[in-house]
């Protein structure tokens, strides 16, 4: 057995913008590829962008029908960075983008092309908190949206939504981004299902519950019944 120890990983605080296109799976080919190339524009023309980029802090990842942005210049560059995509999304109403946001640990490492890559829990959560959203929707992790409370100037522009259970059984916080004019005000799909199932939960529960407590009535009236005869 060797006694070479492994390289420890390179963790850092990477705050994340990942987004993607909705309903890219029932496009055809060259719509794909018109609206991959249209969004690739969009989000090298922000400023957030070319200033991360400028300064070596960025990092930006393909994903085929999106891109994820790691800034690790600035907490608030990836919730610039998506108010300003979506100003630009509303002359391209072809498009239709999500966008989740969150702040974590990620892992520089080499991918098989021997080109820089990142892995790591917070990319893995911004995409949880994306996939939760619906077209035009800017939505935060709890634990993002913490920090931004603390500015003034953030906080009007944040609505708690609640929680959903994603996939792997984990709950994910979620914040709501929208101002007048950008973003999404509307409960996204999945939450709207969520809290339908809860109340459908809860109802049956508080009818088994009167059943119960009716059928423990029933039973005592019963048993002192009984006793008088």
């Amino acid at each position: 057995m060797s006694n070479v120890e492994e390289p420890l990983l390179h963790l850092e605080v990477g705050h994340i913008l990942f987004l993607d296109i909705v309903g890219y799976s029932k496009l055809l080919s060259d719509e794909q590829k018109e609206l991959v190339q249209e969004l690739n524009q969009i989000v090298r023309e922000t400023e957030q962008f070319r200033a991360a980029e400028a300064e070596g802090k960025l990092t930006r990842l393909p994903t085929g029908d999106g891109v994820v942005l790691v800034f690790t210049n600035n907490p608030e560059a990836p919730v610039e960075c998506a108010l300003e995509i979506s100003k630009a999304l509303q002359s391209h109403p072809k498009l239709k983008v999500r966008m989740g946001i969150h702040s974590g640990p990620v892992n520089p490492v080499a991918d098989v092309n021997d080109q820089s890559n990142l892995l790591g829990a917070g990319i893995n959560v911004a995409q949880r908190v994306m996939y939760c959203g619906d077209a035009g929707h800017i939505l935060l992790s709890k634990h993002f949206a913490e920090d931004l409370e603390h500015y003034a100037h953030w906080r009007s522009h944040l609505h708690n939504v609640g929680e959903v259970t994603d996939k792997h059984g984990l709950r994910v916080p979620l914040v709501n981004l929208y101002t007048d004019e950008l973003g999404n005000s509307a409960l996204p799909v999945k939450l709207s299902r969520a809290r339908a199932a809860f109340r459908v939960k809860s109802a049956v529960v508080a009818a088994l519950l009167l059943i119960t407590a009716l059928g423990v009535a029933f039973w005592m009236l019963r048993l002192s019944q009984e006793k008088l005869i």
